[in-house]
């Protein structure tokens, strides 16, 4: 996808709501605290409330988005920026491009990192379906190389 077909999706918060309801919750909505499918939805704050257990929570709970005041259109952004980055991005980058403090940056480039390296984010693509990965670097020159490691990779 191409950041303006990312915006276009995630442009709105009840748009990034619905798509993370529906990621996490493909069957419908469930209680994380006691797995009880008997919700009910404050639209005003964008909760549920279970009927069993009597608390309250949001898509962002148990999430890298959990207790984070940043929208979910900032995160899907930044979660776009971040896997599509072929050398990395910094905290200014995301700041720039986000129009949200470098510091509030930092803290979604840390969550975002730690998820990618936990593989606590979900694939994009999905269960069953192809995503395609193009301009992969692996290695180095050879001329870079020292000399011995050089004589090895020839021998290959």
């Amino acid at each position: 996808m191409r950041m303006i077909d990312i915006t276009a999706q995630f442009a709105t918060e009840a748009k990034c709501h619905d798509y993370l309801e529906h990621m996490r919750w493909p069957n419908g909505v469930e209680c994380p605290i006691c797995l009880s499918r008997e919700v009910s939805y404050l639209s005003t704050r964008r909760l549920w409330k279970c009927k069993a257990c009597k608390k309250q929570f949001s898509v962002k709970v148990g999430s890298i988005m959990e207790d984070s005041p940043i929208g979910l259109d900032r995160w899907m952004a930044a979660i776009w920026l971040i896997a599509n980055a072929k050398n990395g991005i910094s905290s200014y980058e995301i700041h720039r491009a986000l129009g949200i403090t470098q510091k509030s940056a930092w803290f979604l480039l840390h969550r975002i990192r730690k998820a990618m390296q936990n593989g606590s984010i979900v694939k994009i693509g999905g269960p069953g379906t192809e995503v395609e990965v193009d301009e992969t670097y692996i290695g180095g020159k050879a001329r870079n190389m020292h000399e011995s490691r050089r004589a090895r990779m020839r021998k290959r």
